[in-house]
């Protein structure tokens, strides 16, 4: 109770006077205090950053793991999928006449308007346009008729076996004449496939540009 009553008494403004136990306890007591603090921001919290990075590494190891897994699991599937695609490719392709069939392919084109009793005005085949394996053919073309006709023709265009795509597709009345006499003005796209050496050529030129 003493040793209580002498601890109240002391004057923390004046250390210097306090008995030599207490400073020596007050001493230890910082030293002890200084001495965890250090040990928390210099060892601890080092090893607290580091355990954070490796648990962050393990996550990552975990997730490239479930993905590689199921990769593996599913790779009888995507070789399916992918023989499924190129065989869809395959079948796309041959919808695509060759550099000798275009010429029939254009006169099919101008046979569908005929049929379908259209006034043919204009067609003018344009210079091909080169994409990455397949060749584009634009074609001009103007018809006089009814929008009777006009239906007969796009219906005949879409039943050709190769692919053509009407772009532009403008229709006006013929000035000074009934309603149903009319112009249509359109381009008709026609589309090849590039033959092994058009494709060996292009990637060679794409390198050059490179």
């Amino acid at each position: 109770m003493n040793w209580l009553q002498e601890l109240r008494s002391l004057d923390p403004r004046d250390p210097g006077r306090w008995p030599l136990a207490v400073r020596i306890g007050a001493v230890t007591l910082c030293f002890v205090v200084l001495a965890f603090m250090g040990i928390y921001f210099f060892v601890w919290q080092g090893q607290e950053q580091q355990l954070q990075s490796l648990e962050d590494k393990e996550m990552t190891l975990r997730m490239e793991y479930r993905d590689k897994h199921a990769k593996a699991t599913n790779l009888e599937i995507y070789k399916q999928q992918l023989a499924d695609i190129e065989k869809s490719f395959g079948a796309m392709l041959r919808q695509l006449p060759s550099k000798t069939e275009v010429d029939n392919l254009l006169v099919d084109i101008s046979q569908t308007g005929l049929a379908a009793a259209l006034e043919q005005k204009l067609f003018q085949p344009q210079p091909e346009i080169r994409r990455e394996f397949y060749a584009e053919r634009p074609i001009r073309i103007r018809f006089n008729g009814s929008y009777h006709q006009f239906g007969q023709f796009v219906s005949g265009i879409a039943a050709l076996p190769r692919i053509v795509t009407l772009h532009d597709v403008q229709i006006k009345t013929i000035a000074g004449s009934g309603y149903d006499n009319l112009t249509m003005d359109l381009t008709a796209k026609t589309y090849r496939y590039l033959d092994d050496e058009e494709l060996a050529q292009a990637e060679s030129e794409k390198r050059v540009k490179r």
